[in-house]
């Protein structure tokens, strides 16, 4: 970690509360259920601006921007320094995919700014986190939303017609259609809203991805990849150029409150481990995409035996491999190498000073210090120059 960074964890140690607060919103850890799955009308009743039957509202009206004025500044101070720890250098914009947090825009920002510009496809699939899977009842299968457009500050962000196609392509019990579930995650609208300031014509097609076996993750993969090649090539769309894959994903949530403290409640030394072993993680996706590093990491997160016991509290433990998967599975059929991972950057909730996002209106929707931090991944996957490895 740089002196920077470690300047700035013994800053915020010395002005951080110790008490442990309950993980809300944004920095979310999904909780067991206790009763029936909340109905369509309890969830809208929750979002800062509801859906409508048609338009899909916003859920996190705190640590997101809402109006474009917001959007606009979140967007412009989000290249002020302190950058981001680099792990490697940027790509050319066009990738194929990426991987990119979904916390606070005033802890995150910089973060989303290091990756998302990368992304120029028209057409983007967006796979998020379901952190409330339990209280739903949903495992081992792909959610959809029913909507036609999605609100975003800049504006509505249309649902790509490609959406019906995959589903018509999908196998019996492979997917649901669920608005009660897509207006309780907010893992998808935090990156929908940076794709269509950096793209006014985006097209999205946003799928969550609950708990499931890695068994049952590849074959999703292998038939949401083979039903988006297939619509794909009925229209003569490339990847990367018109389509690509986002996957929304934080990594670490350390803190007692996270039940996430194999190194110490926290403190210094405690953070200066847990950000090791995030890198770690995400290093370990460098290079070209093969099943067995995603597998790998997936064991790392979560018990492979029990996958609703997380081992490592990354909520992308679920979204990283289903969405990196399906990358592979769908250049794959495209006749295309295996896409090569890119690591390109990591920060905390914690490490680094707030964006200066308050005076716009937004704020943060869970504490940050050493004792109840959170890490942002940056990644990216580009065109191969290798044959797939099977």
């Amino acid at each position: 970690m740089r002196n920077r960074s470690l300047t700035l964890v013994l800053a915020a140690l010395a002005a951080a509360p110790l008490a442990f607060a309950s993980p809300s919103a944004a920095q979310a850890v999904s909780q067991p259920a206790s009763g029936p799955p909340p109905t369509l009308e309890e969830v809208r009743k929750g979002m800062g601006i509801p859906s409508s039957a048609s338009r899909r509202g916003q859920l996190d009206t705190v640590g997101f921007a809402s109006t474009a004025a917001q959007m606009k500044a979140v967007f412009d101070l989000s290249a002020t320094p302190p950058p981001p720890d680099a792990l490697g250098a940027a790509p050319p914009p066009g990738v194929l995919g990426v991987v990119c947090p979904h916390d606070d825009y005033l802890y995150a920002g910089r973060v989303y700014r290091q990756v998302l510009p990368l992304v120029t496809a028209k057409t983007v699939v967006v796979v998020g986190v379901f952190h409330r899977y339990r209280k739903f009842g949903a495992e081992g299968v792909l959610v959809f939303d029913p909507y036609e457009t999605w609100r975003a500050p800049d504006g509505p962000v249309a649902v790509s017609p490609l959406r019906g196609e995959i589903l018509a392509k999908l196998s019996k019990g492979d997917a649901v259609v669920d608005a009660a579930m897509h207006d309780s995650e907010h893992s998808v609208e935090a990156l929908v809203f940076w794709l269509k300031h950096l793209r006014p014509d985006v097209e999205i097609v946003p799928i969550l991805v609950p708990a499931a076996t890695w068994p049952r993750l590849t074959e999703l993969a292998d038939h949401l990849g083979a039903a988006l090649a297939g619509a794909m090539r009925s229209r003569g769309l490339a990847l990367g150029k018109d389509v690509a894959i986002v996957v929304s994903a934080d990594a670490v949530h350390y803190g007692p409150d996270f039940s996430q403290v194999p190194f110490g409640d926290g403190g210094v030394d405690a953070y200066v481990k847990a950000v090791s072993r995030d890198k770690g993680l995400l290093g370990g996706l460098r290079g070209p995409l093969a099943d067995g590093a995603l597998q790998s990491f997936y064991s790392a997160c979560v018990n492979p035996e029990k996958p609703t016991e997380y081992r490592i509290t990354w909520c992308g433990r679920f979204s990283i491999p289903l969405g990196l998967l399906v990358l592979s599975r769908t250049a794959r059929a495209l006749g295309l190498p295996a896409p090569e991972g890119r690591p390109l950057a990591y920060a905390t909730s914690v490490g680094w000073p707030e964006l200066p996002v308050r005076p716009a209106g937004l704020g943060e929707t869970a504490p940050a210090n050493l004792y109840h931090f959170v890490g942002y991944p940056a990644a990216a996957w580009v065109a191969g120059v290798s044959a797939p490895p099977r």
